[in-house]
């Protein structure tokens, strides 16, 4: 699947919103390792991290080549500063209708509009592939992004407890969100 888009941020640069191809594996990589090293709210640690540039580089380039799923990079200045991507949840009949949402900025980037451009990004992407939902889950303490999310249509559908456990701080519970799409090959 493909995207492009330029928007202008809340400090008045430019940002490129496009999908990544095989080009974008070390950048992509980079930002990746560096966005989960930022925060404690990501789905893994950089050190769990077993893709090699070359991997990473063909997992973007099938996304590219995929009618359904995308990863999309944000990129200021030159410079690739998140990421934010769709993809199926199953193949199967009963769950092909739903996508899974999952996003990373860098920190030094927050605040400027980035997230919300890559969020309305993939629910562009999702419709266009079709699908009847988005889903994503955030950590209950992650208050800014539940509310960004809210503010993009998301509701809370559930909550577990023990969603993750971190290193750092123990149990971490996870807040279920979803958004429904107004396509969707079935209703």
């Amino acid at each position: 699947m493909e995207y492009y888009k330029t928007i202008k941020l809340k400090d008045g640069r430019t940002c490129i919103l496009r999908n990544c191809t095989s080009e974008d594996g070390k950048a992509v990589l980079d930002v990746f390792n560096l966005t989960h090293e930022q925060t404690d709210r990501m789905l893994t640690y950089p050190d769990e991290m077993t893709f090699t540039v070359e991997q990473e580089a063909k997992f973007l380039q099938d996304r590219t080549d995929s009618s359904d799923e995308i990863e999309i990079l944000a990129e200021v200045d030159g410079k690739v500063v998140g990421t934010a991507g769709i993809s199926c949840v199953g193949r199967r009949e009963k769950l092909k209708h739903r996508a899974e949402l999952g996003i990373g900025i860098d920190k030094e980037y927050w605040g400027l509009g980035i997230g919300r451009a890559l969020i309305k990004a993939c629910i562009e992407c999702a419709e266009t592939a079709g699908y009847a939902q988005v889903e994503l889950d955030v950590t209950a303490d992650n208050e800014r992004a539940i509310a960004l999310y809210m503010s993009e249509g998301f509701v809370e559908f559930g909550r577990n407890p023990k969603g993750f456990r971190s290193r750092e701080s123990g149990w971490q519970e996870l807040v279920l969100m979803r958004r429904e799409l107004s396509g969707g090959s079935q209703e």
